[in-house]
Parts: structure tokens; C-alpha cells; sequence
């Protein structure tokens, strides 16, 4: 029979959940990734060692950690939100791209208005064509049963095509080699929170994005048809909610926050579009919110986390002969362990089982 310590044990595992299996997921990636790269031949205290001062050693790197994850915050909660009603919107990217047009579209033409009337209004742009086209998907599962991850990804192509013709041919820059718009004019750019720095106030958006977010899946009723679509859709049918009016609206708010995500980088980052500004941010949304476990407060941390990656990843380049793929092994080793929470708690469970021999051996030997 078991002891009764054991049962205490395998109890607690059997809890584990959340925010702390998450945290022990991303240490145990951590740990992995570190051998991997000793195996390869190369320093893990060197490479950890300038991705933390690539991330924290300077005004510069704080700045440039904060700026990489504000569309990683967006992102991810774009994609948290969906999951809510129990959809996988792998279009994130696309709406990221639709956003970044609609948000260039307006942006880049002088209205002759005051900052506190275009800037809302570029931003608008962002959500609005964004929201358009998450809400595509949903319509398109919701009328003709396609599935939404199939649906996602073929509009992926389409929207970032789409953008790339524009950017060649109608939006092309007077006299410019490179595809890409006009610059936003001044009264459409979002201020920076360092002049020197490409560091918006859309970080600050991102959190507070998040935080309604929370509130509005908590305590609106629309909030509850969602969480109820997604935990059982037919009780919620039963019960009398709109299955379908769920889905569509899910998917509209999602793309909206995607949306959000490519208008700060065009109206904050580059101040302009630019044929292919994204390097993954809608496909990393998806490793922010399985490390955040699906809680849209946890995208905050978890959006940090990789942009400390990611901007560490320039010092890492710099500094060091280490690969930079060597971040995208970290990145991978945490969606592995976050998506398998069986696997993390059988590797615990198995050094609670030899912790637990041990120490009674030794109280056996005493």
C-alpha cells in the first residue's frame, strides 16, 4: 500500500495547474534548452548570460525587451480570447497584417486633424479590418462548418500576399527601392515613451487591453456565452444561447485585438508599413498563451518572457558565436512542455518517487 506521504504527493501533482505548472513548464524548458546547447558544444551560462543583459543591461535593452512585447501581448490575448469559446484562431497573423494596413490606410494620409482625433481614428482603422477578418473565420465555420485552424491559415497567406501586392504596387513610397508606405504623418503616431527609443505608449495600451479583457470574460454576459460555448457547447444551446452569434462575435474581437497589435507597429515602431514587419508575432502568440495558461492577466508575464527572448536574442547574435535559433529552441521546449501537462507531471512525479526512496533509505540506514 501506498504511504500516506506518497498519496500526499501524487495529490498536490494531481492540483498542479495554472500559473504554477506554467512557471515550472518554462524552467524545465529552460533546463532542457541548456543541455541541448551543451551537447551542441556551446556555453548555456554564456548564452542565458547575454540574453539577460541584452534584455536588462541598459535603458536600451529595457526599452527594446518592452517593445517586443507589446505585440506579443496583443497576440497572445488575441488568441486567449478565442480559446475562451474553444477556437484555435491560428489567423492571428493575418489579422495582424489586416490591422497594420487599415492602421497605415488612415495613417498615412494627412487629414488635417489634431492627434486626439487621427490617431484614434488610425487605430480604428487597425481594429476595424482586423476584426473583419477574424470575424471571417468565424462566419465561415458558422455557415458552411469550416473548420477555423484550416480557415486561419490559408487567410494567413492571403492577407500577408494581399499586403505585400499593396505595398509593390498601389501603397508603394514615391521614389522608394523598398516596399513599403509613406511615413504616418505626425498626428497619427502613437508617442514614445523614450524619444531615443522605438518604445510606445502601446505597451501600456497592451496591459490595460488585457485587464478588460479579464473583466469583460468575468463579469459581461457576453463574457459568460462565451466561456459557456466554450465548456460545453450543448448545454449553452440548451440553455438558449446563439451558438453561432457566440463564434462570430469570439473571432471579431480576437482579430480586433490582432488588429491591435500590427497598428502599434506601424503607427509606433516603424511609423510606416513595411512588406514583411512581422517576424512571427501572430504564430508566437500562440506560445504566450499556453504559457500564460490561458489567462489573459498571465499574457502580460508571459508576452515579457518572450520579449526578453527575443531582445536578447540581438546581444546573443552580437556578443556570442551561439546560433539565434538557439532562442526558437527555448521558445519550442516551452509550447512542448505548457501543452503537455501530463508530460510535466510525470517528470515530477518520477523525482518525487526517487526523492522519496532516497530519503527513506537513508532514514532506514540511520
Amino acid at each position: 500500500m501506498k504511504k500516506k506521504n506518497d498519496v500526499q504527493r501524487e495529490n498536490r501533482l494531481s492540483r498542479l495547474d495554472g500559473a504554477p505548472l506554467s512557471i515550472i513548464s518554462l524552467l524545465i524548458s529552460i533546463v532542457i534548452s541548456a543541455v541541448i546547447l551543451a551537447v551542441s558544444g556551446y556555453n548555456p551560462f554564456e548564452a542565458y548570460s547575454a540574453i539577460i543583459a541584452g534584455a536588462f543591461g541598459s535603458l536600451r535593452g529595457i526599452a527594446q525587451t518592452l517593445t517586443q512585447a507589446t505585440p506579443l501581448i496583443f497576440t497572445g490575448l488575441a488568441f486567449t480570447l478565442a480559446k475562451k469559446a474553444n477556437l484555435i484562431n491560428l489567423g492571428v497573423e493575418g489579422q495582424l497584417y489586416m490591422g497594420a494596413l487599415g492602421a497605415a490606410i488612415v495613417g498615412t494620409v494627412d487629414l488635417h486633424l489634431p492627434m486626439v482625433i487621427h490617431l484614434p481614428l488610425a487605430i480604428l482603422g487597425g481594429l476595424i479590418l482586423g476584426a473583419l477578418f477574424g470575424a471571417l473565420i468565424g462566419f465561415l465555420k458558422v455557415k458552411f462548418g469550416s473548420n477555423e485552424v484550416v480557415a486561419g491559415v490559408m487567410l494567413n497567406t492571403i492577407a500577408t500576399l494581399f499586403v505585400s501586392y499593396l505595398l509593390n504596387g498601389p501603397m508603394l513610397a514615391e521614389g522608394s527601392s523598398v516596399a513599403q508606405t509613406e511615413r504616418v504623418v505626425e498626428s497619427a503616431r502613437l508617442p514614445r515613451i523614450f524619444q531615443s527609443y522605438q518604445l510606445t505608449i502601446a505597451i501600456i495600451i497592451a496591459v490595460i487591453a488585457c485587464i478588460l479583457v479579464r473583466w469583460f470574460i468575468n463579469r459581461t454576459t457576453l463574457g459568460y456565452e462565451i466561456r459557456c460555448v466554450g465548456l460545453n457547447p450543448k448545454a449553452a444551446e440548451t440553455a438558449g444561447i446563439s451558438i453561432g452569434k457566440v463564434l462570430i462575435l469570439s473571432m471579431c474581437i480576437s482579430g480586433a485585438i490582432a488588429g491591435m497589435a500590427g497598428a502599434s507597429h506601424v503607427l509606433g515602431v516603424d511609423r510606416r508599413l513595411i512588406d514583411g514587419f512581422s517576424s512571427g508575432y501572430g504564430f508566437n502568440g500562440i506560445a504566450v498563451s499556453a504559457l500564460a495558461a490561458e489567462n489573459p492577466v498571465g499574457v502580460i508575464f508571459a508576452g515579457l518572457v518572450f520579449g526578453v527572448l527575443k531582445a536578447g536574442t540581438m546581444e546573443l547574435n552580437r556578443s556570442t558565436g551561439i546560433p539565434t535559433e538557439f532562442v526558437d529552441v527555448i521558445q519550442s521546449m516551452v509550447v512542448i512542455f505548457v501543452s503537455a501537462p501530463l508530460l510535466v507531471k510525470g517528470m515530477l512525479h518520477i523525482k518525487n518517487n526517487y526523492s522519496g526512496k532516497k530519503a527513506a533509505k537513508v532514514a532506514k540506514e540511520a
